[in-house]
């Protein structure tokens, strides 16, 4: 099943998209895709209904905007550096343990959202990640175990400020979570539509020239290994998103590099998952 939210910002209402492409809203379920619905086996309850319910569901209009296909979760763990080749371009040694980020949760917006990149920014980058949706509690999770606790894969574009990463001291989490830094979607792949979620192919292209192609089968560490792994340092709870890591050919990497700016097209995808496109924006006040 693939779940989607549509609408406008703030107001979005579930929705599936089925097999032939359609999408039709599953407001009259009673549910949104949160926390609750996650951890209380609400895939398999909405299969149930949708089996007696789903030709009386409203089409979608294709002119909507979808949104996140999950209300904002508890947070966002971010593995780093987990495909070698991309550690080597960013001239870092191969970590002999995941390294762990967060991304605030407030980043989260929907897969065509415009990208805004930050006020003073001169170094906003790209990469497409293979995210992960936790649909059971996990806590000291063993590595046979892991997939049990997994509720689907989605797209993840986790953008990011280099120099507010890596140059203005402190964590990473500074350069991850500018407002639009974390477009989910279009669509949550439920894990039956997913064979192996460590051997998907996964692009990135930039104003039409690929810059990222590669496969998740070059993870560093896999997808059963980080869920344990983070589940022995903290507890996750359903609808929490973890996003594996991205492939070499971020912007960072280039020589010189190349980042980001106002009217490029971000457009990646991965297989099974779809695709998402972003234009750049410059900030601007509000006030």
């Amino acid at each position: 099943m693939k779940l989607i939210r549509f609408g406008k910002v703030g107001k979005e209402r579930p929705g599936v998209q089925l097999k032939d492409g359609s999408q039709i809203n599953v407001s009259g379920f009673g549910q949104d895709y949160d926390e609750h619905f996650f951890g209380n086996d609400g895939i398999e309850q909405l299969k149930k209904w949708l089996d007696t319910n789903k030709d009386s569901c409203p089409k979608i209009s294709d002119s909507e905007r979808l949104g996140p296909p999950l209300t904002r979760p508890s947070k966002i763990v971010c593995v780093g550096l987990n495909y070698a080749k991309h550690a080597a371009e960013s001239g870092m040694e191969v970590p002999l343990e995941p390294v762990l980020f967060f991304k605030a949760t407030s980043a989260i917006v929907g897969p065509y959202d415009d990208l805004i990149i930050p006020r003073g920014s001169k170094k906003t980058d790209w990469e497409v990640e293979l995210a992960v949706v936790i649909g059971k509690k996990a806590s000291y999770v063993e590595e046979k175990d892991a997939l049990n606790h997994v509720a689907g894969y989605v797209l993840h574009n986790d953008y990011s400020e280099r120099a507010y990463q890596i140059e203005r001291s402190g964590q990473w989490v500074k350069g991850k979570s500018c407002d639009t830094f974390a477009p989910l979607g279009p669509f949550i792949a439920t894990t039956d539509e997913i064979e192996d979620p460590n051997n998907l192919n996964l692009w990135l292209k930039l104003n039409g020239e690929t810059v990222q192609n590669s496969s998740t089968s070059d993870f560093i560490f896999n997808v059963q290994e980080v869920v344990s792994y983070i589940s022995k340092f903290m507890t996750l709870l359903p609808g929490d998103v973890i996003s594996t890591g991205t492939p070499f050919g971020v912007g960072l990497g280039f020589n010189p590099p190349k980042y980001l700016k106002p009217g490029d097209v971000v457009e990646l995808g991965i297989d099974g998952l779809g695709k998402s496109k972003q234009t750049a924006k410059a900030y601007k006040s509000n006030s």
